[in-house]
């Protein structure tokens, strides 16, 4: 599989940095194929942070999560998932590296601006939470001759 879920999360939302985002993934050479605002509840958060549920700080997590609507986005190219993870950087955003999207705009391990599938299991698990049938779409992109080898565009069948 070559998709991966990033979410938005309320503080980048908050404070404007979409747009910024969203640049980093496409400069990268990544095709956008899903994108929705959406104001999570409850339901989705319990389900999407089941590992966590147990944990004392999961209710601020539900709680920020909540504060503003989230864009979730679904990204496609080779290495998606690992690709998009490098571009976010660690998730102690004031520790990660900068030209990573949390190195250059992120102080906190909660308030990190997105949300990136850690592998493609869970990748596959989080896109269905967040999309449904026909909401990810398959379109040609013309650049694929400039961003990867023939070799490799075959791979991304």
């Amino acid at each position: 599989m070559h998709k991966t879920l990033v979410l938005i999360k309320p503080d980048a939302m908050q404070r404007g940095l979409a747009g910024k985002i969203i640049t980093r993934f496409e400069e990268k050479g990544l095709k956008l194929v899903g994108a929705k605002l959406m104001q999570l509840d409850d339901d989705l958060l319990s389900r999407h942070y089941a590992h966590l549920a147990d944990k004392p700080f999961f209710g601020e997590i539900r709680d920020f999560m909540k504060s503003s609507p989230v864009l979730a986005m679904c990204w496609y190219g080779l290495d998606s998932v690992a690709t998009v993870r490098r571009i976010c950087g660690i998730t102690l955003a004031r520790e990660a590296n900068p030209g990573t999207i949390r190195g250059d705009f992120g102080m906190s391990i909660q308030c990190n601006l997105v949300h990136a599938s850690e592998d493609e299991e869970n990748a596959e698990k989080e896109l269905a939470l967040f999309f449904k049938d026909g909401e990810i779409f398959d379109y040609p992109v013309k650049l694929y001759t400039s961003l990867y080898s023939e070799r490799e565009q075959g791979d991304l069948k």
